[in-house]
């Protein structure tokens, strides 16, 4: 189950928001009962780069054996 404040893995891109399958993000909000998500992902530094609202097959929970991984972002 996710809950608020959990870290959360993006299972699919969405080009549109610059994101990649595999970027790491926080759940800042619950839809209808686990729905959909609103996730914040952020830069190492901890600069927004998106608020997105993801469908709950857009996301999974990271799990214990799994590190972050760091990607350039694509220019603005």
């Amino acid at each position: 189950m996710i809950r608020e404040h959990d870290r959360v893995v993006l299972t699919a891109d969405i080009p549109e928001e610059g994101l990649e399958a595999g970027d790491v993000g926080t759940v800042v909000h619950i839809y209808r009962r686990g729905e959909a998500f609103e996730v914040e992902f952020m830069t190492l530094d901890g600069q927004t780069v998106s608020v997105a609202t993801l469908l709950a097959s857009q996301v999974r929970p990271v799990s214990a054996r799994e590190m972050t991984h760091a990607r350039p972002l694509a220019p603005v």
